[in-house]
């Protein structure tokens, strides 16, 4: 069969495993190339670097009607994504425990890869947060552990609709979408004014959810490990050591946020 120029085009790149790369989603936006993700990626950690400098100069905004419009869109399109990714996995029959990657254009099949890859782009919807708090200098709101979670998930989200975009990537994607619909509904109504404060006494159990996100996730990468599955021998045992970090930095963050005041009020 002749190369067609999108064949041309992608053989041009030179990077680890573009061979493997899966061929239902190669030439997908902001998939196919990966100077796409490191430009982006760029762009993001110099709003980080200079976008505190630079907002220092002005007022702080209160942004109130663009807060709530963007958490009452990426409500919307996590629940979308979680939905389709439950339905889809139904439909197939896939395993929780273990789903191969099938290279697959069936309906269903193509589902799945097409929710994944809006999970992929609200990744970089979620980059918003982060100049949020920059323009309403929310400082201590932009830590390490805030700029690491972000601009990390974006790259491994990459790596994942490009090589393994169907398959077991099911069950963390569900997991991650469901705990952003009830992270995001927060950042909604906590923008609503003083009058929706008294209904938003559970804000510590949204890291605890994290938290217990962080674990399962874990334990389920431990066991496709364990078991040999077929799904990424070369990307799960990664991911499952990815969510260590995350595992140990909102461990500290819950701890100082939640844990110590109450203890110290206590002693007093």
């Amino acid at each position: 069969m002749a190369s067609t120029g999108n064949d041309t085009k992608t053989e041009s790149y030179s990077y680890p495993f573009a061979d493997l790369a899966d061929e239902r989603t190669r030439n997908w936006p902001l998939v196919e190339s990966p100077w796409n993700v490191s430009a982006l990626l760029a762009l993001y950690l110099l709003m980080v670097r200079y976008g505190p400098k630079w907002a220092a100069r002005y007022k702080p905004l209160q942004l109130r009607v663009p807060l709530f419009c963007h958490s009452s869109a990426m409500v919307f399109l996590n629940g979308y994504i979680c939905l389709e990714l439950f339905s889809a996995s139904r439909a197939l029959d896939y395993s929780i425990g273990c789903q191969p990657c099938r290279v697959s254009y069936s309906p269903h099949e193509m589902r799945i890869a097409a929710a994944f890859w809006w999970f992929y782009i609200s990744k970089i919807m979620e980059f918003a947060d982060t100049a949020f708090f920059i323009l309403r200098h929310k400082w201590t709101q932009l830590s390490f552990l805030h700029v690491y979670h972000h601009s990390t998930m974006f790259a491994f989200c990459w790596i994942f609709i490009k090589w393994l975009p169907t398959g077991s990537v099911y069950v963390p994607t569900m997991i991650n979408s469901f705990v952003h619909v009830i992270m995001y509904g927060y950042y909604a109504l906590s923008v609503l004014g003083p009058r929706t404060q008294k209904f938003l006494w559970w804000k510590s159990y949204l890291t605890g959810l994290q938290l217990l996100q962080f674990t399962i996730v874990l334990l389920w990468a431990t066991q496709i490990v364990l078991q040999d599955c077929e799904y990424g021998s070369w990307l799960t045992p990664i991911g499952g050591a990815y969510m260590v970090p995350f595992l140990f930095m909102f461990g500290k963050f819950y701890v100082q946020k939640y844990r110590i005041p109450k203890v110290s009020k206590k002693t007093n």
